[in-house]
């Protein structure tokens, strides 16, 4: 927050003080009367007055001695007040520990940027205001969620920092910390689409399908489909929709990924991956305008959790593994062999490959890494033309199957003219 400088800073930190307070307050008096709570602490008066204590003693003794009786005194009387409630039987803390952070509202003013200070308040309204949500949340949440997210905290913040930042080995010229960072970060992505797909579309569409599986997996996606789509001659719109969707969504993926890795990299391949998106994303309009009166199908199957430490350890082997293979390829054959095996890695997972790629330091120029990664996206949609064709055995993946050939062909091109 800028303000003028004629107003003294002192005021001004008074004056954020007494507001914040203020509003946390009237919330808080909202929060009491929409629960219908026969006991409660205090008011919004009683809010604003903690908030001043807080400011005025952590302001005039430099030592912040004064501070910390406040800080004990206050805490004492709320002890004594949820003993008292404890006899009652009403054993909840909030509104303790609610007063105690609008007694800390005076500091924060004092030593953290505005940014810091909003966030606090928010949160604390948000906090009050949103109690049923959060209980439907706590309800819904199945108890191994939590120890999910606890592997992936360990994952990512406590063994990526353990590892150091030099080349695992001359033939493997990627760095420890960045495999294990390449694991965290498609991790990540799975572990946000299992996390919608499980809590928000537990019965879902075709198109839902498509978009949700193609953000973990679009070949995934495309064998689920496929499989679906046997059963489905007759809703082609729909079904060709969704696998072209799951394709999109690939590309919106790696996109990211890439910009994360390497942004100089990603900015090369802006241009040809919106493409591919836009005109995907045209074609299913396309598609729909063509359907019949028939209700979209639902989709079957679920996506497997993404967490696992068998799941990132065969990943992390994958990127090894490819990082060997490309420094022995660019290593002897150069650009052009680079391009075949990437054509080749295409009918495989795609990620490691591409990551390790933008990872590592290889002997080739920085247009045929582009190029590889164009020509590795294009034959895993040949990859899942094929797939596509042989599950459903029918002609509802005729469009989609020839949209994925195009894609794999453009893709041919698009290569072609980077390296001529």
């Amino acid at each position: 927050m800028e303000f003028p400088d004629t107003i003294p800073p002192l005021l001004i930190e008074f004056a954020l003080t007494v507001a914040f307070s203020f509003v946390v307050g009237l919330e808080f008096r909202r929060y009491q009367r929409m629960n219908q709570y026969k006991f409660h602490f205090g008011s919004t008066r009683t809010f604003v007055l903690i908030g001043l204590l807080g400011f005025i003693l952590y302001t005039i003794d430099a030592t912040h001695v004064l501070f910390g009786y406040g800080l004990l005194l206050l805490g004492s009387m709320l002890l004594i007040y949820y003993w008292r409630l404890s006899l009652k039987g009403m054993l909840s803390l909030f509104s303790a520990l609610l007063a105690l952070l609008i007694y800390l509202t005076g500091p924060i003013v004092s030593l953290f940027p505005s940014w810091f200070l909003i966030l606090f308040i928010v949160l604390l309204i948000l906090m009050l205001g949103e109690k049923p949500l959060i209980h439907r949340i706590s309800d819904k949440l199945a108890n191994e969620e939590i120890v999910t997210l606890a592997k992936f905290l360990i994952i990512s913040g406590v063994i990526l920092p353990l590892l150091p930042n030099e080349p695992i080995a001359p033939m493997m010229p990627v760095t420890y910390d960045k495999v294990w960072l390449a694991v965290i970060i498609v991790s990540g992505f799975s572990y946000l689409s299992y996390l919608i797909n499980t809590y928000f579309f537990k019965s879902r569409s075709l198109m839902i399908t498509g978009i949700l599986s193609g953000l973990y997996s679009s070949t995934v996606a495309t064998v689920v489909i496929g499989r679906r789509a046997h059963h489905l001659a007759e809703a082609a719109p729909f079904v060709s929709s969704a696998l072209i969707m799951a394709t999109a969504m690939m590309y919106i993926r790696l996109l990211a990924i890439i910009f994360l890795f390497a942004p100089a990299a990603g900015q090369r391949l802006l241009a040809p991956f919106l493409a591919a998106i836009l005109l995907s994303i045209c074609t299913v309009f396309a598609l729909f305008r063509f359907k019949d009166d028939l209700s979209q199908p639902s989709a079957a199957g679920t996506i497997e959790h993404p967490l696992e430490l068998s799941t990132a350890i065969v990943f992390a082997l994958s990127f090894m593994m490819f990082a060997a293979i490309t420094q022995y390829v660019t290593s002897n054959y150069g650009g052009r062999g680079l391009n075949f095996l990437a054509i080749v890695v295409g009918f495989t997972d795609i990620d490691p490959f591409i990551l390790s790629l933008l990872s590592g330091e290889f002997t080739v120029s920085a247009s045929a890494i582009v190029s590889a990664v164009i020509l590795a996206s294009g034959s895993n949609n040949l990859l899942k033309a094929i797939y596509a064709v042989v599950l459903a055995r029918n002609r509802s993946v005729t469009a989609a199957a020839a949209w994925l050939m195009f894609l794999f062909a453009a893709s041919i091109l698009y290569a072609f003219k980077i390296n001529a």
